[in-house]
């Protein structure tokens, strides 16, 4: 198990729900943050882990913050600084561009990068029912955070109270996300508070 991967096929982010016009998940993997230049290109934060990806795709989908769809098609992109530039189809000046700030661009779960065997998207993690190998329920998934040498899983139970619990072969004994299932072997005192 590699631990988490971002958004989307990508890597990072998180799923943004069913695709425009069918019942398939989304998954984001930019965020539009500025306009850029004169002929209506956006500049966009990767939320993707293989920003290689926005050499093949030539349509994304954009969601508005608050929630609506719209089908863009990708005339040009390029990484810039850490980040993606995209011009789209249809927006061809900087005032027309500005209306995209903020969208999330998504794809469908189907064109997610296909991940090696134990590896796992966080969008894939969120959510999961966490329990011990013994069967006490401890929560769901609520984010995956990605510092120091492993993920670690940030898991919340009814009542609020949070568990940190290591993305490691040797604690997270059985990850099913289809099931939306992580069993854990903690060590003792990992999960006193």
């Amino acid at each position: 198990m590699s631990g988490g991967r971002g958004a989307d096929g990508s890597d990072s982010g998180g799923a943004a729900g069913p695709a425009a016009g069918g019942d398939e998940e989304l998954v984001a993997v930019a965020r539009v943050v500025k306009v850029r230049g004169l002929r209506g290109e956006v500049a966009a934060e990767l939320l993707t882990d293989f920003p290689e990806r926005f050499g093949w795709t030539r349509e994304l989908i954009a969601v508005t913050p608050a929630g609506g769809r719209e089908v863009l098609a990708v005339e040009q992109s390029r990484l810039h600084a850490g980040r993606v530039l995209l011009k789209f189809a249809g927006y061809d000046t900087p005032e027309a561009a500005q209306g995209l700030v903020g969208y999330e661009l998504t794809v469908p779960e189907s064109d997610a990068v296909e991940l090696e065997e134990g590896e796992f998207f966080d969008w894939q993690l969120q959510g999961c029912r966490v329990e011990t190998v013994g069967g006490e329920v401890l929560g769901s998934v609520r984010e995956v955070w990605h510092y120091g040498a492993a993920p670690v899983l940030v898991v919340r139970d009814d009542g609020g109270r949070e568990s940190l619990i290591p993305l490691a072969h040797s604690i997270c004994v059985e990850i099913d996300p289809a099931a939306k299932l992580i069993r854990v072997d903690p060590p003792e005192g990992l999960l006193e508070s």
